[in-house]
């Protein structure tokens, strides 16, 4: 079955999510191939490190964070990017609150709601 979002998102219309303490996600735009998804990050809290099969695009909006990416760690900042291979062990620690667009390919069925 094909998945789809709308053909726009309004953030006051799409419900947060809290995945880990700290951070609230937004689902946003999505097909089968490809989704994109707004994280908040307070200070301190973390994204923990994981993997995934899918390629991830990070877009820094805000913020200030320290990624671990395939056993390489950086900080990055607003304006910032970062790639994440598909079964890299990947994660981030807030280092200024901050947010985060995160993209997916193909899509993360994972967050998607029944």
């Amino acid at each position: 079955m094909k998945k789809e979002s709308a053909k726009f998102q309004f953030e006051k219309e799409i419900a947060w999510e809290t995945p880990d303490k700290g951070v609230k996600r937004q689902i946003m735009a999505y097909n089968d191939n490809i989704m994109m998804v707004k994280v908040k990050f307070e200070k301190g809290a973390a994204g923990s490190v994981h993997s995934h099969p899918h390629a991830q695009a990070t877009y820094v909006v805000s913020g200030v964070f320290e990624f671990t990416n395939d056993g390489e760690k950086q900080i990055v900042k607003s304006g910032d990017g970062v790639y994440i291979k598909p079964d890299a062990l990947h994660g981030c620690v807030c280092i200024e609150e901050g947010t985060l667009i995160d993209t997916f390919n193909p899509i993360r069925e994972d967050f998607i709601k029944k």
